[in-house]
């Protein structure tokens, strides 16, 4: 699919600047020259001349009252069902009409016509168009594939082909009424299929018509065979929809496009071909294995895509990839840590620990972690700073594993995971101050700041507690106390640093409001006093025009007009989880409305409202699985803070 990463903008860029009615460099034949439009000659067979693939150059303009364009063409058969054309347009309004005529000038002879809507498309845009056109036709003849556009807009609407030489073709024809004062022959050739079949219908080897407004994503889906995952180009996943309860696709054409089992590239094969419905059934039987949660269809559905695609994030070897884009390729423990939890509360026990002994097996001897590490779990892939809120969310999702294993052989799994527990949960309580408070360290942002920020301070109070309670669980008794007295410490500190700041970005109160306050409610902590008014006004001040969130509003730092779907979700979650029942499914709603035509959830929505970045994003997807759970009263635990008098 690597295509329609490089082509296909390149010809975008083509369709939307401007084409020419004649190019210079493919001199038209004036009609007296022009090769006759005939197969061959007289008595002699030749083979049909229906098809021609080339696309790199806009050839003529096809808006009506000055412009249209045709091509000739034979086939071997009695019957047209469909032709496509590869189509650019700057334009976003309008339609496009193709018809077959007999004569190519007579607008009388047309046997068969269809209509296309621009808007219908999704506006200005370039890739092949289809149109169903059915008539009758006898073989060898010349017909015939006219077509004209008609739009309000100043902008071009061409149709696309090659100035390559094209042995065995016939005439395409451009209608120039300004400058040539009608019909005329070129020897350039347009692009189009009569009949189209197998690889030659679009979404196949090449994208059907892709909107511009599409490749505002780098990704748009995922293909797995749960060893490896290949993502689905934007321009591939115009048309196309996922097999029901699969990671397998159905294309426009109606084919399907597999990753099959030990391959690294996918394929397209005929619907219900055995290994790709092999592949179906067993994501299915996967999905009724746990539960998908949601109290609606559409989170349901939701729910289930988010899930599907979280499993294909995971690797064999724990390694929970962020998106499966170059530059999201790599392990993050905090995203991790929210698909251990998710993954365990929906059922799916063996996802989950994969994912915890991958943390294990990665965490540094001093207890900390590589901000993200290869998906091999070799190592940091750069010299990028690692992030001390790893070391509270990795003993949080342990805890949540824990809370969610089937309680055969339970005990001893969190044996074999305790000593990284452990580990964390010491260096977290050792980070501490006077304060109470945890060193500067990049968080979430991966940015650093120069005091506490509550993106680190708040997952280690929640993992402080989680590994308090696991402690008590396996019987390390003092562990127990050493990581809750750590814990009642930095919950003054935050009480006393960040609450009176309505649980801002730093501890300084000089860089605005955090969506990370709402890690201060469950699942992560115990509400304290006064976040319900915290939230209110830090979800007030990052709301965006487009509907959703900004991470922050740090006068130093701009995040533009994305919207992040990981952040605004953090709201959807905390409001399940604090009794705001109807403030989460307004939230949630919004992030759900955001999915891209295969359902999958982008890390982030531009200002235009459109998906973009990467999807699906494994944390998001994380989220919205564990904001369905809190809606339908299955919400997830939340580690207490113990008092000290409660003893352990």
């Amino acid at each position: 699919m690597a295509f329609a990463r490089t082509v296909l903008p390149a010809l975008l860029s083509l369709a939307l600047t401007g084409v020419p009615a004649a190019l210079p460099d493919t001199p038209a034949l004036p009609d007296t020259a022009a090769l006759p439009d005939t197969a061959a000659l007289p008595g002699t067979p030749a083979p049909p001349y229906d098809s021609q693939s080339a696309h790199e150059t806009a050839l003529f303009s096809v808006k009506a009252g000055n412009n249209a364009a045709a091509q000739a063409f034979t086939v071997d058969g009695p019957r047209l069902s469909r032709v496509g054309v590869w189509l650019g347009s700057g334009a976003a309004t309008g339609s496009v009409t193709a018809e077959i005529r007999r004569v190519r000038e007579d607008a009388g002879s047309v046997i068969a016509s269809r209509t296309v809507d621009l808007g219908a498309l999704g506006g200005a845009g370039a890739g092949w168009v289809e149109f169903p056109l059915h008539a009758a036709v006898v073989p060898g003849t010349t017909y015939y594939l006219f077509l004209r556009a008609a739009t309000t807009e100043s902008a071009p609407i061409a149709w696309h082909g090659t100035t390559r030489p094209e042995p065995g073709a016939l005439t395409s024809w451009n209608y120039d009424l300004a400058a040539r004062g009608g019909w005329h022959a070129a020897t350039s050739r347009l692009a189009f299929h009569i009949n189209p079949t197998g690889s030659e219908r679009c979404g196949e080897t090449e994208p059907c018509y892709v909107p511009v407004s599409a490749l505002a994503a780098r990704t748009s889906g995922l293909l797995s065979n749960r060893v490896a995952t290949e993502a689905v180009a934007p321009a591939f996943a115009v048309g196309a929809s996922y097999v029901e309860g699969s990671n397998v696709l159905r294309l426009p054409s109606g084919r399907w496009r597999h990753l099959p089992d030990g391959a690294s590239a996918s394929v397209v094969v005929e619907a219900g071909d055995p290994a790709a419905t092999a592949q179906v059934n067993e994501s299915r039987a996967w999905l009724a294995a746990g539960r998908v949660p949601g109290t609606t269809g559409t989170q349901r559905a939701a729910a289930q895509r988010a899930l599907l695609s979280m499993r294909a994030l995971l690797q064999p070897n724990g390694a929970f990839a962020a998106a499966w884009s170059p530059a999201w390729a790599y392990s993050w423990p905090r995203d991790g840590a929210f698909a251990a939890a998710a993954f365990a509360a929906t059922g799916h026990d063996e996802e989950a620990y994969r994912i915890l002994r991958y943390d294990a097996r990665t965490q540094r001897a001093d207890g900390t972690w590589e901000a993200r590490t290869t998906l091999d779990g070799r190592g940091s892939p750069d010299a990028r700073t690692w992030q001390l809120d790893g070391n509270g969310w990795v003993p949080w999702a342990t805890w949540q594993w824990y809370r969610a294993a089937p309680g055969h052989g339970r005990d001893a799994r969190l044996r074999a995971l305790y000593p990284m527990v452990r580990k964390a949960a010491d260096f977290a309580a050792r980070s501490l101050g006077p304060d109470g408070l945890p060193p500067a360290s990049p968080d979430y942002w991966e940015l650093d700041t120069a005091t506490t920020n509550i993106g680190t301070a708040a997952p280690l109070l929640a993992g402080l507690n989680a590994a308090a309670e696991l402690a008590s669980r396996t019987g390390a008794h003092r562990d127990a106390e050493r990581w809750a007295d750590a814990a009642r410490r930095l919950s003054a500190g935050i009480a006393t640093g960040f609450a009176p700041l309505g649980y801002g970005r730093t501890v300084d109160g000089l860089h605005g409001r955090d969506s990370a306050a709402a890690f201060m409610a469950p699942p992560f902590n115990t509400a304290p006093p006064g976040l319900g008014e915290a939230l209110d006004s830090t979800y007030r001040e990052l709301l965006l025009p487009n509907g959703g969130l900004t991470p922050g509003n740090d006068p130093s730092f701009s995040w533009g007009s994305y919207a992040w779907t990981a952040s605004t979700s953090f709201f959807a979650l905390a409001w399940a989880g604090t009794g705001e029942r109807a403030r989460a499914v307004r939230v949630l709603d919004w992030v759900l409305s955001k999915r891209n035509g295969l359902g999958e959830l982008p890390e982030t929505v531009n200002g235009a409202g459109l998906p973009s970045a990467v999807a699906p994003l494994g944390w998001t997807d994380s989220l919205v699985v564990l904001t369905a759970l809190a809606l339908q009263g299955s919400a997830l635990p939340t580690p207490a803070l113990r008092t000290a008098a409660a003893g352990l």
